[in-house]
């Protein structure tokens, strides 16, 4: 950011706190590690450290002021600060009064699967319409909502908040605070179902969103089963229009067809009566529901949805969400499609689906190393014996395979599909290693907590170590 964000006295007005300074600062910021010149940096208490004690660190780094509910005894009396009587309660002050003070039309986006991909989309197709502030990353939480609005300018044009949840009731104070004229839904899955009885409240939970609308739009995929009931929760809220996308014939944004390649999709959609040809420059059909949504917003929004379709070519995967990497070993090339950020059972299926739709070479193999998937409860059981199934279905090759509620799965596999086993990731990076060949395509996927990430990155080194051998 390079304008005046905040100046000292909307700041203090903002929070009822007090400046011991004027200053003006270009930017938000709550981890020493991260902040930039300009920024104003808030110092907020965790469960295992105090931004307080990094206050100083901050200023030295440029930071023009901290925004403190003490004063740090490593600060001077010449650092500029605002004092307040809670930081975190300030950090939600901040938010309330960057959405009030904005004329920005502002989109909130959830859903059990999506939500990042759907965030970045849109940005990304309004972003040559108009001044876009989103989200950075996945900060969709309690501190990382009211962060990412107290970072949007007075003079944005959008903005795009994306808002999740893992319990009921988590959504409802983050859409009172983004107020959204335009609220997405992608889809309804069992994410996070360890902490809910029934798929049923997870829409509930999600439909919170609208809590926060006093008129506006809903975004609702027509293909999910619980539409109807996400439908009516919008009507019984202040929600004034619904438009719905995906496959079914009533959709207001209806796919009519598609074809995939390796690197993305050729799409044929109904815009609200208008016929529309674009490519999406990620593969998977999971994501081509997203770009529904994503055009059914623009509509919403009254922006120019053909040149959003076009924008929406250049896109390229996030790390951790299906980026694709070709490592070079000495006999050709293998590739490596990174899905490690988190798994539930709806991207757990949609990420074999796509490593199905790969094309490989005439001795290349699909291979899948996946990691368990958590928070599902009592159904953890049944979730991970339904990937066997979806493997041998896609035509999956090799399967490796991680963590204990991995191994019934595993063992119901056909021989030649078994390429390896362990209680950890770390403990596959060796089987993984030794069995692949130039030519295979490597999805790797699992619950964060899996550590995934250690594969990827050990195959990524095989390209140096094939390279030192031939120096050698």
């Amino acid at each position: 950011m390079t304008g005046i964000l905040w100046t000292a006295s909307e700041a203090a007005n903002a929070t009822n706190g007090h400046c011991n300074k004027d200053w003006n600062a270009t930017g938000v910021s709550i981890d020493s590690r991260t902040s930039k010149r300009g920024d104003l940096f808030i110092a907020l208490k965790g469960p295992k450290f105090d931004g307080h004690d990094y206050a100083a660190k901050a200023l030295e780094k440029g930071a023009v002021a901290a925004v403190v509910d003490h004063k740090p005894t490593d600060l001077n009396c010449r650092d500029s600060v605002l004092e307040v009587k809670n930081t975190f309660d300030a950090l939600r002050l901040f938010g309330k009064a960057s959405r009030a003070r904005t004329n920005a039309k502002v989109i909130g986006v959830t859903g059990s699967v999506g939500k990042t991909g759907t965030k970045e989309a849109l940005r990304h197709a309004l972003c040559d319409q108009g001044k876009v502030i989103s989200n950075i990353h996945s900060y969709n939480n309690h501190w990382g909502v009211p962060l990412s609005l107290a970072q949007m300018s007075k003079d944005s044009d959008y903005g795009i908040f994306e808002i999740g949840m893992n319990h009921p009731g988590e959504i409802t104070p983050l859409a009172e605070m983004v107020r959204p004229d335009v609220a997405i839904i992608t889809t309804i899955e069992p994410a996070h179902i360890e902490f809910f009885n029934t798929i049923e409240e997870i829409a509930d939970a999600k439909a919170e969103i609208f809590s926060g609308m006093t008129t506006g739009t809903a975004i609702i995929n027509r293909d999910n089963p619980h539409y109807k009931r996400l439908a009516q929760l919008a009507k019984n809220s202040r929600v004034k229009n619904i438009l719905s996308f995906g496959e079914h014939p009533k959709s207001d944004v209806r796919l009519v067809s598609f074809t995939s390649d390796c690197s993305g999709n050729n799409i044929e959609a109904i815009v609200c009566g208008r016929r529309l040809g674009y490519r999406l420059g990620l593969p998977g059909k999971h994501l081509v529901q997203n770009s529904l949504a994503v055009l059914a917003t623009t509509f919403a929004l009254n922006t120019d949805v053909a040149k959003a379709a076009q924008r929406l070519s250049e896109l390229k995967p996030l790390p951790g969400r299906g980026n694709q990497t070709i490592i070079h070993l000495n006999n050709g090339p293998i590739k490596i499609i990174d899905e490690t950020y988190n798994a539930n059972p709806a991207s757990m299926s949609a990420a074999i689906h796509t490593l199905g739709t790969m094309k490989s070479s005439s001795c290349g193999r699909r291979i899948a190393a996946l990691g368990e998937m958590l928070e599902l409860g009592d159904q953890t059981y049944k979730f991970h014996r339904e990937i066997g199934p979806a493997l041998i279905k896609n035509k999956i090759d090799l399967v490796f395979a991680c963590g204990l509620e991995m191994s019934e799965m595993f063992q119901d596999l056909p021989d030649k599909m078994r390429g390896g086993f362990s209680e950890t990731s770390n403990g596959l990076i060796g089987q993984i290693s030794k069995k692949v060949r130039p030519g295979d395509i490597i999805t790797v996927k699992g619950s964060a907590a899996n550590k995934m990430n250690v594969i990827v990155d050990a195959l990524s080194n095989l390209e140096k170590a094939t390279k030192n051998v031939g120096e050698g």
